[in-house]
């Protein structure tokens, strides 16, 4: 997962998508798993970080169009 900080949200979701199903497919290693766990709390972790700033933008989007009318 290279390069998760040029990717879309969409893109990020889908990553975390494919690691979430990881944990529930056939290939599940125990000894594999903290490693995976941990990259998927950090990928949420920018995601989360991600929506934050865009509802931010929304807002000042918002407030300029409420502000011209």
């Amino acid at each position: 997962m290279s390069d998760k900080s040029n990717k879309s949200v969409q893109e990020k979701l889908t990553d975390l998508s494919e690691l979430v199903g990881w944990f529930q497919g056939a290939s599940f290693k125990l000894e594999t798993a903290l490693d995976k766990f941990k990259e998927a709390e950090l990928l949420a972790e920018e995601i989360e970080k991600d929506l934050t700033k865009l509802k931010n933008d929304i807002k000042i989007v918002k407030k300029r169009f409420d502000s011209e009318n």
